[in-house]
């Protein structure tokens, strides 16, 4: 079979591997559909692991199930996720997966840049997630970074009539806009440095966009009369921060969806912090029950994610892809069909 090998952001080769064999607990899927995601595209975390055959956003059909496989059988459309929790471990029990040990070790193989892959038992019991009829293979890949999204919600205690900071407006911001719309906020505030990215994310539900750096708090309070209960931080830059805890209202929350490099450090004024009653959440990654809720966001027509894909190319063109995504510029979904 064919597969896309990461070897740095501007070298992924298309090349040929043997078709993975599956055991009696697992199954093998053909990979319909793979998007690429930001995090792909961070070499300072990427390279370690190189050569690699990437892709976690993955969507396809079930090709074969292992003799003790029931819950699936060969022709299943299914999202499939990547990552999955032991749900037996202190923090499984208190609802933290996505620290858990065995949620960061797990993966399927190879990665989803490639014909087939197979996934492991654990995954196969509380990751694998059947997609309706009407669901499109390119629309079944954003069930795992809206599920990350959903997950930020969740942790920062997003409610109705909040209002919502959204600090970088590239892929992971463009669905925070689109599910703060989703679950009622009073308003949504959206900043980046690309007019392209500001463009759209007043398309996509931004009452006010505001290039980044350029008086984010003063615009949001001459608007709206106040500052924003939620601040999510979908760029990690100095200046993307510093936006972030000067626009957020007292006792509200910033929420840092996107990382620095190891080692970096985040500038933050822990006396306003103190004083403000400003309240510090991390998410990383999602939770099966994450998933769960953000498949159901996209096949009821809540989240919208068809306007997001800008392009959908096949395995060949993948180094096209990581370019695309790399540069930010006028992209936004970019998916690979390894069978098209």
């Amino acid at each position: 079979m064919r597969v896309g090998v990461y070897y740095s952001n501007k070298d992924v080769r298309v090349e040929e591997r043997e078709k993975p064999a599956i055991g009696d607990d697992e199954i093998l899927l053909r990979v319909e559909a793979s998007g690429i995601c930001g995090s792909d595209v961070m070499e300072w975390y990427r390279l370690k692991s190189a050569p690699r055959v990437l892709g976690h956003e993955v969507a396809g059909v079930v090709e074969e199930c292992g003799s003790r496989v029931k819950r699936f059988r060969q022709g299943d459309r299914v999202t499939v996720s990547h990552h999955v929790p032991c749900n037996t471990c202190r923090y499984c029990l208190e609802d933290n997966h996505t620290v858990c040990d065995t949620l960061r070790s797990t993966n399927f193989d190879p990665g989803g840049f490639s014909e087939y892959i197979r996934v492991p038992a654990i995954n196969v019991d509380r990751g694998v997630f059947k997609i309706p009829p009407e669901m499109s293979f390119e629309e079944a890949t954003f069930v795992e970074p809206l599920g990350c999204v959903v997950r930020g919600f969740r942790v920062a205690g997003m409610s109705p009539a909040k209002s919502v900071l959204v600090v970088g407006s590239g892929i992971s911001g463009l669905l925070h806009i689109k599910l703060a719309r989703a679950l009622g906020a009073d308003f949504v505030v959206a900043t980046d440095v690309h007019p392209y990215r500001l463009s759209v994310a007043e398309k996509f539900g931004a009452d006010l966009v505001i290039r980044a750096g350029e008086g984010v708090r003063d615009k949001i309070l001459k608007r709206f009369g106040r500052l924003c209960d939620i601040v999510f931080l979908c760029a990690a830059t100095d200046g993307a921060i510093k936006d972030g805890f000067e626009s957020v209202e007292r006792a509200g929350t910033v929420v840092f969806f996107a990382p620095k490099m190891p080692g970096e450090h985040y500038p933050m004024e822990l006396f306003s912090i103190w004083k403000d009653n400003i309240t510090i959440k991390n998410t990383y990654a999602a939770a099966p029950r994450d998933s769960l809720i953000a498949l159901e966001l996209i096949a009821k027509g809540r989240v919208d994610v068809n306007d997001m894909i800008t392009h959908v190319l096949p395995l060949e063109e993948i180094q096209k892809g990581f370019r695309l995504v790399e540069e930010a510029g006028e992209s936004i979904k970019v998916i690979i069909r390894p069978h098209q």
